[in-house]
Order: structure tokens, then C-alpha cells, then sequence
């Protein structure tokens, strides 16, 4: 009698669990409107003065179409990278196609690609000037479902940029930097 009641027991926890994640699933692949969170690591990483190690915050906005497909857009500020004598600070926006995958109870990973408009404000041997510019990129990443509205993510991204410092400062000669921006981020998404 008492292995039957264990028995009995352990299959309507099992049973419940089982309704508690398919409904949490059923809860994360709904479509809607989700904002979140970034904050990370940026490796810079380029010709001359501009490597260097930077920590990078994003600020984002998406809508999830179905299970599979998302647009997201985001503000993302790189910060500050080089040395006094020649630096520069990057900021701008960016807009991606997202596609999820779902893998287990609460996990599903994601791919994105998209493109990256940024202004770069540089420094230069005392000398100031700004230049904009349009890069794509593509990232990838893993989120976990906390609740049915609040997800954690971690996420890696490659920004390919070019900061072509020559055409900001005319009368300089040798400055053109060609630039990967990496970064490695965690995060948050809420979905309404």
C-alpha cells in the first residue's frame, strides 16, 4: 500500500510539472511586444590606437511575430575606447531580424542580423570632429524564462564596422581604421 501512495504521489508531481512547463512554453511562444536590457563586455579591436576593452549597454525594443521570428530595435552606447591621444566614442541604433529556436523547458536560442547606423565622435592630437556610419552585424544567443513575461539572456555580437577617421579630419593623413566591435553581453527581456 505505502509503495502505491509513493507511486501514485510521484506520478501526479511529474504530471503537474509536466502541465507547469508545457503551459510556461505555451506562455513564451506567444507573439507581442518585449522590451529589455544589455550590459556587457566590448572588445575593440582594430589598426593603431583604437584596441581596447570597453563595457557596452543596450537598451532594446522587438515584437515577436510567432515562435520563430522577431524584429528587434535597440540604442546602444560602445563608450569610450583609444588613449588621450587619439580616441573616439561610438553610439547609435540598430534594427535586426531575430529568429528563435525553442530547445527545452524555458530555454530557446536565437540569431540575429541586422544593421547598425552609429556616430562616432573622434579625438585626434587635440582636434574634434564626428562622423556617421552604417555597418551590419550579426549576433547570437541563449534565453532562459524566468516567468512567462521576464527572460534572461546571454548573448555575443559582431559589429563590422569601419571608422574611417580620414574623411572626418580632411587634412590628416593615415587615418583610416578598419574595426571589429565584439561583444558579450547579458540582459533581460519583459514581454507584454
Amino acid at each position: 500500500m505505502k509503495k502505491t501512495i509513493i507511486a501514485l504521489s510521484t506520478l501526479t508531481a511529474f504530471a503537474t510539472l509536466n502541465v507547469n512547463a508545457q503551459q510556461l512554453d505555451s506562455d513564451i511562444n506567444e507573439s507581442g511586444i518585449y522590451v529589455g536590457g544589455n550590459y556587457g563586455y566590448l572588445r575593440v579591436e582594430g589598426e593603431d590606437e583604437f584596441d581596447d576593452d570597453k563595457d557596452v549597454w543596450q537598451g532594446l525594443v522587438g515584437y515577436k511575430f510567432n515562435t520563430w521570428v522577431a524584429v528587434e530595435g535597440s540604442y546602444i552606447d560602445f563608450g569610450d575606447y583609444g588613449s588621450d591621444l587619439a580616441g573616439a566614442s561610438t553610439d547609435g541604433y540598430t534594427l535586426a531580424l531575430k529568429g528563435l529556436v525553442p530547445i527545452a523547458a524555458g530555454f530557446s536560442a536565437y540569431a540575429k542580423v541586422g544593421q547598425l547606423w552609429s556616430e562616432t565622435d573622434y579625438r585626434l592630437a587635440g582636434f574634434d570632429s564626428s562622423e556617421d556610419d552604417e555597418s551590419l552585424f550579426v549576433g547570437a544567443g541563449l534565453n532562459y524564462a524566468v516567468t512567462p513575461r521576464f527572460l534572461i539572456n546571454a548573448e555575443y555580437t559582431v559589429y563590422d564596422t569601419e571608422l574611417s577617421a580620414g574623411e572626418a579630419f580632411d587634412d590628416v593623413d593615415d587615418t583610416d581604421f578598419e574595426t571589429d566591435l565584439k561583444q558579450a553581453s547579458i540582459g533581460f527581456e519583459y514581454r507584454f
